[in-house]
């Protein structure tokens, strides 16, 4: 493919929705002008139409793309020309995505990570859906082959066809564990943000609402109705929002890479070289932990500083599922001292101490300010009553971030685990660790504890070992990488 290749013409309809879509507010404020002017005709209003239009049109005409001595390129602009460049051997992942338009229209967009930011990344968008995927293969197998040939004899042969093993397809049953995380909640809050925008303020009139209610009940059962009304509707858009996002869910296996399908109105497809795969997290929001479920990422080496450094393999699914997919990635075939199962290496009281504190400190300042407005007489004494509660729930708080808290070196991993509401257990290459940061606050310095951070190559992934004491944090890194702390001139410190 070493012509330029232009896009398929049915781009002419996706390119011009795309930018009307973009100026959506624009062309709402043209028509609101509209219809508010006097003896107006349609002349605002066609040109809000005809701008993006013209704009997405001249789009299609000037783009064009080719693959050419081992690099791909990217050119488009009419008045300012751009020229994007990537390398084959600097193309880290593959993403091919298509929105309900593009699947209409039985087409796709192909993505090409290249590992120097999201600005720097090749997007063709409006290929036909064969091609996509031929390109995709095309990209992927020369990358595979040019990082694997032994010699020039060997590159120009082509390369074999990758035989795929399945790992994980979607149940759609796992979408019941939905409701415990927080997505239901966001999804209701913004729907109500809608609703409180489109509906006219007659309709929140609440002071009216009690006399809607029986006698003796009032507020209270207005209360009870509008906390369930919630609870019921964040679980249904939860529920909604996992099957749409991860329909048809399904992670298979090449000799080189690992591939994502998923998604029901706007379908993706991701391709990961193996090599980028450095570790996994678990990820257990108390919500999941309650209901024997958890979710899976993955840390993907070699992406931009701007990009997420994780990749979500699994959706909230049961653990047992969560588990095996991880001991896939990470090759582990022991699962009685896999590093997702063996018992974590503790911080010491010091640490207890501080995650108790830490937890326990903003309850005990709300309580003081509530009780400071009750004796002021700004708030009722019933006030200080709820924010007693609080107490409670912060020193479960402490206890559960004290125990989860922790960190290991297993089988040439680092395994970190951290956190109560949102609790993940971090599990890292010891080969993808190329540096340490060491870092202490004047509260961690008098307790002789010390925030352990481990970088990968680009991405903002880092596994942090929170309030490790200093001599366990460096003995740590120098048994998962004795060389590089040599070559700053570290021994490890004898045992204490």
């Amino acid at each position: 493919m070493s012509d330029w290749q232009r896009l398929d013409p049915r781009m002419l309809v996706v390119e011009p929705v795309s930018e009307l879509r973009r100026f959506l507010p624009v062309l709402l404020g043209a028509l609101l002008a509209g219809g508010f002017a006097r003896g107006g005709g349609l002349g605002w209003e066609l040109l809000a139409v005809a701008v993006p239009v013209a704009i997405g049109v001249a789009r299609y005409l000037t783009t064009r793309y080719r693959i050419l001595d081992g690099r791909v390129e990217l050119r488009r602009g009419l008045l300012q020309r751009t020229l994007r460049t990537a390398q084959l051997d600097r193309v880290r992942t593959v993403d091919v995505t298509a929105s309900l338009v593009h699947r209409v229209l039985g087409l796709a967009t192909v993505r090409i990570g290249t590992g120097a930011g999201a600005e720097q990344d090749l997007e063709l968008d409006g290929l036909r859906a064969p091609q996509a995927q031929e390109l995709r293969e095309a990209l992927l197998a020369r990358v595979a082959h040019e990082a694997h040939a032994p010699d020039v004899a060997d590159a120009a042969a082509p390369p074999a066809a990758p035989t795929e093993r399945p790992v994980l397809r979607l149940d759609p049953g796992w979408a019941r564990y939905a409701p415990f995380t927080s997505a239901g909640v966001v999804a209701a809050a913004a729907l109500l943000g809608v609703a409180s925008q489109a509906l006219p303020d007659s309709a929140w009139r609440l002071d009216r609402l009690p006399d809607l209610a029986p006698a003796g009940w009032g507020w209270l059962l207005l209360v009870a109705v509008g906390v369930l009304a919630a609870a019921v509707s964040s679980a249904v858009l939860a529920v909604l929002g996992y099957l749409v996002a991860h329909w048809d869910l399904t992670l298979t296996r090449t000799p080189t890479q690992w591939r994502l399908t998923r998604g029901l109105l706007t379908t993706r497809e991701t391709s990961v070289e193996d090599a980028r795969l450095a570790g996994v997290v678990v990820r257990e929001p108390l919500g999941l932990r309650l209901a024997g479920a958890a979710e899976l990422g993955a840390v993907v080496t070699g992406l931009g500083q701007g990009e997420k450094g994780t990749l979500t393999l699994v959706p909230p699914a049961p653990r047992a599922v969560v588990d095996g997919v991880a001991g896939a990635v990470l090759g582990d075939d022991r699962p009685t001292d896999a590093p997702l199962t063996a018992p974590l290496r503790t911080h010491g009281p010091a640490a207890v101490r501080r995650r108790r504190l830490r937890a326990l400190a903003p309850a005990v300042v709300l309580v003081a300010l509530v009780a400071a407005s009750v004796v002021a007489d700004l708030l009722t004494p019933w006030s200080l009553v709820l924010a007693l509660l609080v107490l409670p729930a912060a020193i479960a708080l402490g206890e559960d971030r004290a125990r989860s808290m922790g960190h290991l070196a297993s089988e040439g991993f680092l395994v970190s685990r951290s956190g109560s509401l949102a609790r993940h257990r971090e599990v890292l290459g010891a080969e993808h660790v190329i540096g340490w940061t060491v870092r202490d606050t004047w509260f961690q310095r008098r307790s002789g504890l010390v925030t352990l951070e481990a970088t990968t190559a680009g991405g903002s992934q880092r596994v942090q070992v929170l309030d490790v004491p200093e001599h366990d944090g460096l003995v740590l890194a120098a048994a998962l990488t004795p060389d590089l702390l040599a070559e700053v001139g570290y021994r490890t410190p004898p045992s204490q």
